[in-house]
């Protein structure tokens, strides 16, 4: 299993914001799985590549399988050679297929069914337990991200950021999030991935967690310790579809992606 180290801290000063950014950089000899020869994600516009190990897909294929119980059919993604695993456009395919038919509150509570089932009995009791919302277990959770999180959303690195006036490490900024590359869709992005994952943490888990994406270049900014808006106050609630991604659930006249109406 490949760990990804990270670039030095990150100073911020305001609110769950980080104040200052530096580019990314990729520790000596390792690249999350990257196949860019330059050792970082590819400019918006293009898409990465990466080259995932058994590791990577054997847990694309137990999300696909978690979610592809609630697909309206079985055949959400193709599945590449190699013991049955899913690759990652298999894994996203499965999502798609999960979305089509579903409000937004039902694509969000598929994500938490399928997030609860894949923790043994008891687990958010103890989770809370472990680690009550301190500054600590927010720094904590912010280091784990990074490493264990990846083959999901791409490369990151643990930032600092001021969270109700103490400036902690506990940010973590992906570079280009490798699901909303993979995807296109903003719909996807907030149904699929920030409402459920920040509800998840904030109330199952008891540790507030904030993401906010960058629609611009899709990386993404998570603060944990840091409570999320209310969803008709948070600026994605009104985020159009990409006008340059095509997509066939994309609207790109919608002054609203459709999928975050409903």
């Amino acid at each position: 299993m490949e760990l990804c180290m990270q670039s030095p801290i990150i100073s911020g000063s305001s609110v769950g914001r980080i104040h200052r950014q530096t580019p990314w950089r990729v520790s000596r000899g390792v690249r999350c799985g990257l196949a860019e020869p330059s050792g970082v994600p590819a400019p918006m516009g293009q898409k990465t590549q990466y080259k995932d190990g058994l590791f990577e897909r054997a847990f694309m294929t137990l999300f696909a399988h978690k979610m592809d119980k609630f697909a309206a059919s079985s055949s959400g993604g193709e599945k590449k050679r190699g013991g049955g695993l899913y690759d990652y456009e298999g894994f996203v395919g499965v999502s798609k297929t999960v979305m089509q038919g579903r409000s937004r509150k039902q694509q969000q509570e598929v994500v938490r069914e399928v997030l609860l089932s894949m923790l043994p009995p008891g687990a958010p009791a103890k989770f809370r337990k472990l680690f009550p919302p301190t500054k600590w277990a927010a720094e904590f959770n912010a280091a784990l991200t990074v490493p264990f999180f990846h083959w999901l959303v791409g490369p990151s690195q643990v930032v600092e950021v001021e969270v109700n006036g103490v400036k902690q490490k506990s940010g973590v900024h992906i570079t280009k999030c490798r699901y909303l590359e993979n995807s296109g869709c903003v719909g996807m992005c907030v149904n699929m991935c920030k409402i459920p994952t920040q509800d998840f943490f904030t109330n199952e888990f008891g540790l507030p967690l904030t993401m906010t994406p960058n629609f611009e270049d899709m990386s993404c900014d998570m603060v944990y310790g840091q409570a999320p808006p209310p969803f008709e106050e948070d600026p994605v609630s009104t985020q159009p579809c990409y006008a340059n991604i095509s997509g066939s659930i994309a609207n790109p006249s919608s002054p609203t992606c459709p999928k975050l109406q409903t």
